[in-house]
């Protein structure tokens, strides 16, 4: 049927959210949206269009897809960086951004068979209590190569683990000796053989080492809320890692990159950190055998890289219910709210990096 230009249809309002843009025919159905959705100044977003996304991998969806209704696209090809994703303002800034962004490779340790590397400096204390932003550096990165033990090698055992500082410096790097027979050594991935470890260092004395470093001299099991001196502990799949060597930490001083909402996958899926570091960081690693080195300095790269995101969190002072999310408001009173006001309440489901560098916060809020 026709329709009458004498009494045109009237116009639907439509709730479109803030963050993502997505439009709903009913407030009530946005307020749903928002509540599952946590968007905050956290989220990973287009730097055109300040979309917000789940993850980095959603950000370069939207800037490389053929459908974008925006001009993201376009922009971002002549003036934006493919490894942070940031938008520049000219073509010079932007060369002289990509200098810095992409880095170089390390230099592997390779598999020669060393003794105990470890820094009497560092584990002392006296560099990693520096000032570094506002608060002192607490954060550690540790990779572990597997050999397999079992009928058919597929029980990881660690045999090799390493340790840097937020600088990048060594703190403790050692083979480790197993305490059952090892039936495949992957000599293809790890480059370990028998030699090496031969004369390695027990588990047991492995474990008392890497302790001292995380804890710090705080009890264990009775670490505080604010993590005190105990350090923060990257890695990617760390907690495998910690599996493999019988060891535990608690998990709010844990970062892992194989974890963390802004590194994953659109479907919430892991990255190998390979992928990671090529598309981050600029550079190849795992080309080969596996570096623990090699690998524990991408790891730190990358969490650094994550902390310096620069979110201007608005935290209201007095107001605790508009700071606690959206469970503190009435149904009505959230309907009366724009959806500007919705954005200002909603938090995000898990802890940005970001937050390791404010001064006096907590690692576990």
């Amino acid at each position: 049927m026709a329709s009458d230009p004498d009494h045109p249809k009237p116009e639907t309002s439509r709730h479109k959210c803030p963050a993502c843009y997505k439009q709903f025919n009913r407030k009530l159905h946005l307020i749903e949206h928002m509540k599952i959705s946590y968007h905050s100044v956290h989220q990973p977003r287009c730097w055109v269009c300040q979309k917000h996304c789940k993850s980095f991998e959603s950000v370069r969806e939207h800037i490389n897809s053929p459908l974008s209704k925006t001009n993201c696209s376009k922009i971002f090809v002549e003036q934006g960086c493919n490894l942070c994703l940031k938008v520049l303002d000219s073509p010079s800034a932007l060369k002289e951004h990509k200098q810095m962004c992409c880095l170089v490779a390390p230099a592997p340790l390779g598999t020669k068979i060393t003794p105990c590397i470890e820094s009497n400096v560092t584990m002392s204390g006296s560099i990693m209590d520096e000032m570094h932003n506002g608060k002192a550096q607490k954060a550690v990165a540790m990779d572990c190569e597997m050999v397999g033990g079992g009928s058919d090698g597929s029980i990881d055992l660690c045999a090799r683990v390493c340790l840097v500082d937020e600088d990048e410096n060594i703190i403790l790097h050692t083979y480790v000796q197993q305490q059952i027979p090892v039936t495949n050594y992957r000599y293809e991935v790890t480059g370990l053989t028998e030699d090496h470890l031969r004369d390695a260092i027990p588990l047991n004395e492995v474990q008392d080492k890497i302790k001292k470093i995380l804890y710090k001299g705080e009890s264990v099991g009775r670490i505080p809320p604010d993590g005190g001196k105990a350090r923060l502990l990257a890695g990617h799949d760390v907690q495998h890692d910690l599996d493999c060597l019988r060891m535990k930490y608690p998990g709010f001083l844990l970062r892992d990159t194989a974890k963390y909402r802004p590194l994953m996958k659109t479907n919430l899926v892991s990255h190998s950190l390979k992928h990671l570091t090529k598309t981050y960081l600029g550079y190849n690693i795992q080309c080969g055998i596996h570096d623990p080195y090699e690998d524990c300095i991408s790891v730190m790269r990358l969490y650094k890289r994550m902390c310096g995101q620069d979110h201007q969190q608005v935290f209201r002072l007095g107001d605790e219910k508009a700071n606690s999310g959206f469970d503190s408001f009435r149904s009505m009173e959230l309907e009366k709210k724009a959806p500007d006001e919705l954005y200002e309440i909603s938090t995000s489901d898990y802890k940005c990096w970001c937050l390791d560098l404010t001064k006096d916060c907590n690692p576990g809020s």
